[in-house]
């Protein structure tokens, strides 16, 4: 039998759960990658904007999410054009596919923007086609 209160054990077990101190979580920031930060920062704004984790996303549920966009091209699918661009929020890709469009103003890799809708799977990767959108101002990236 252990000597120690369960009342101490429950206050060590609350200490370790705790977030490290402002020195450790500096220590932390320097010793990440450029990637790791971007990343960081992406989950960060899209939590603050209400927005669900890409990585969440679930097949046929309907999503707002918030990320960057990380590539965009064109692609004629069935002789249609369709733009299609690629949404990362630090956590999981999303593919972006608007139908019958070239080019959108303001669709551009390294664009922030908040798209909605409902997600499909195709070919393992999740697709948001033809999404409303947000796009977020260029002042806060």
């Amino acid at each position: 039998m252990s000597a120690v209160p369960r009342s101490a054990k429950v206050a060590k077990d609350e200490t370790a759960a705790r977030p490290a101190g402002r020195f450790r979580r500096m220590l932390g920031r320097l010793s990440s990658s450029q990637q790791d930060l971007e990343s960081e920062e992406l989950q960060e704004d899209a939590q603050a904007s209400g927005c669900t984790r890409i990585c969440d996303c679930g097949d046929r549920q309907i999503v707002r999410v918030a990320g960057t966009l990380r590539t965009v091209t064109l692609r004629p699918v069935a002789g249609v054009p369709a733009l299609e661009a690629e949404l990362f929020d630090g956590t999981a890709p999303l593919d972006v596919v608007w139908l019958g469009r070239r080019s959108i103003v303001g669709i551009e890799p390294g664009r922030r923007l908040i798209a909605s809708g409902r997600v499909s799977m195709s070919q393992g990767r999740r697709v948001l086609f033809n999404p409303k959108y947000e796009l977020r101002p260029l002042g806060q990236e």
